[in-house]
């Protein structure tokens, strides 16, 4: 049968009307995510539940965290309460699933960001809410000062993470053998490593001081000093909803500004008279920027009233306030040192 050139031009533009209305579709069934939680009445929120400073339930079931803290600033922003989160504790080899799935909102999780989790997984980090880098604790008595000298080591290491694969990736590039126990959570790998069932445990740096808070005898611990990887930790979500991906994102942007701009929870109504026009703009004095984001123009006053600002919250989770007593080093203000920068709100 013949078809000629109109007929063709007719069913092609067919087609494409078809695809793209079929891809219009989908899209609106990805992107509610905001609608569904206002619906739902809460965030959920997958969490580790027994990294201390990062997240984790007190005897009361009250979790706490600075990954908490973001889940908790955007409940914040939306509802203009820091409560509305339902917390889901998962482990790392069922994390990123559940966030696929859509059994979670948001994962704040300590995760790294990678490209292949990005590319591969259908996930997108919405920034970076805590440099680290992965390091070693051993036990004083073994009198090691450096990672280097750790070979021919039996090391216990978390299954699934990408702490396993820079293990490996160390002892090889160093010519340096080693005896991998690797276990299915974190919880077993550090009870493993106190029992004397391996000589190092390894973890990222900041995972090392809080699980050696977990030790029998704590202080016959050290942490070495080689960061021997790269690795940012912070929240993700599902890929193809962009208005949630830039709530989340902008509820970390509006905590590390309010540090910059100096506003906090104490002086955040004085902050509202201010003539600055950053912090107006940041508080909702002036102009609306919670608009675009589906959110009221109070959204980052909210976050600061409710849960403070990036300092704040680093200070008393993982911080001088914490028991953790972690320098800030690379997670503090661009402008004193760091690495935590925020985009302007304008």
């Amino acid at each position: 049968m013949k078809i000629t050139r109109t007929a063709l031009l007719a069913s092609v533009a067919a087609a494409i009307l078809t695809a793209a209305t079929s891809a219009a579709s989908a899209q609106a069934q990805v992107a509610r995510t905001l609608e569904q939680v206002k619906s739902r009445g809460f965030i959920s929120c997958g969490s580790n539940p027994g990294l201390a400073g990062f997240g984790m339930p007190d005897d009361k079931g009250t979790w706490a965290g600075l990954d908490v803290d973001l889940c908790r600033a955007v409940s914040a922003a939306i509802f203009n309460d820091p409560n509305k989160v339902k917390f889901i504790p998962l482990t790392a080899k069922d994390r990123f699933t559940a966030l696929q799935t859509g059994e979670i909102d948001v994962l704040a999780r300590n995760g790294t960001w990678t490209q292949s989790r990005e590319a591969e997984l259908g996930l997108l980090w919405t920034g970076i809410n805590y440099y680290d880098g992965q390091g070693f604790m051993v036990r004083k008595k073994l009198n090691v000062s450096s990672a280097l000298e750790l070979s021919g080591a039996s090391i216990c290491v978390q299954q699934g993470t990408t702490t396993e694969l820079n293990l490996a990736d160390y002892f090889r590039s160093n010519n340096m053998k080693y005896e991998v126990v690797a276990f299915a959570t974190s919880n077993e790998a550090v009870k493993a490593y106190d029992s004397g069932r391996c000589d190092a445990y390894t973890t990222d740096a900041s995972g090392l001081y809080a699980e050696r808070l977990k030790l029998v005898n704590a202080d016959e611990h050290v942490v070495l000093p080689e960061v021997i990887s790269k690795e940012p930790l912070g929240p993700s979500v599902r890929q193809g909803d962009d208005q949630w991906f830039n709530i989340v994102k902008w509820a970390h942007y509006a905590m590390l500004n309010a540090e910059e701009l100096g506003v906090t929870k104490a002086n955040l109504d004085e902050k509202l008279k201010s003539p600055n026009p950053e912090v107006r703009r940041l508080l909702g004095a002036e102009g609306d920027f919670g608009k675009a984001l589906g959110l009221t123009p109070d959204w980052a006053y909210r976050i600061v009233q409710h849960v403070g600002n990036y300092g704040e919250s680093f200070n008393r989770n993982v911080g001088e306030g914490s028991r953790l007593k972690i320098k800030r080093g690379l997670n503090n203000l661009w402008n004193k040192g760091g690495l935590q920068f925020a985009p302007p709100v304008r």
